[in-house]
């Protein structure tokens, strides 16, 4: 009788990875009361496009529905959807609300872009 030598080989741990987006506490609140008054029965939409000075933009945009093409990122029970295209430009970003003197909107903490334009339209990764 022959003993046969079982190896059992073990994967290493999987590193988990970041969340594709969060959200802060007032951007949550922005979204939700978004959803509740105007844009209700709408979802945020957010891709990158290829524009600006530094080539690359957010956008933004209220759709009905996901799309085939679109990741959803559920934060602080508010959902909001990234195009497929764009989540390698996000991964790790932080959206948050900010109000201004004269203005106010949605603004992006992201830890991929190396640098915006002097309006900071634009970013490049």
């Amino acid at each position: 009788m022959t003993e046969q030598n079982a190896t059992t080989t073990t994967a290493a741990p999987r590193r988990a990875l970041p969340p594709l987006m969060t959200l802060t506490d007032r951007a949550a609140q922005r979204l939700e009361k978004l959803y509740q008054t105007n844009h209700a029965g709408h979802l945020l939409r957010i891709a990158v496009s290829t524009k600006g000075c530094s080539g690359h933009a957010y956008d933004m945009s209220f759709v009905e529905q996901a799309g085939p093409g679109d990741e959803v990122v559920v934060d602080k029970g508010v959902t909001l959807l990234v195009d497929r295209k764009a989540t390698l430009f996000l991964i790790g970003s932080v959206m948050d609300y900010e109000v201004k003197q004269l203005e106010s909107g949605f603004t992006f903490s992201n830890p991929n872009e190396k640098g915006r334009c002097g309006c900071g339209e634009s970013f490049h990764v």
